[in-house]
């Protein structure tokens, strides 16, 4: 990490293996990555989620068997991960959006 990279700030949820795969911990990592680095990503890579707030996101990584989401907030001073799921349907789950409201208020109480 360079001086001028955003640091990630986990609120909730890991990469980890098991469950993730070798290779969809190295593509979390790499869009990670892009984005501490300042890079816009987009479709297919990640689309924003103004359901659960400003800034908000959700990277999309896939794997063998599942299809992880990263849910994440850009700061100014940093990327915030709000929540890591792995996602069935076409939908985000109420459950999920209400959890990362949850965590921004959270978050937000700190700063």
């Amino acid at each position: 990490m360079t001086s001028n990279d955003k640091p990630l700030v986990w609120h909730a949820g890991e990469v980890k293996t098991p469950p993730f795969s070798l290779e969809a911990r190295i593509e979390a990592g790499f869009l990670l990555r892009q984005l501490q680095q300042g890079a816009g990503l987009s479709m297919p890579h990640s689309r924003p989620m103004p359901s659960i707030g400003k800034r908000c996101h959700e990277l999309r990584v896939p794997d063998k068997k599942d299809t992880w989401r990263i849910i994440y907030r850009i700061d100014s001073d940093a990327i915030v991960v709000l929540e890591v799921f792995s996602k069935k349907s076409r939908t985000t789950s109420q459950r999920v959006i209400d959890a990362c409201k949850q965590r921004i208020k959270a978050y937000d109480a700190l700063s």
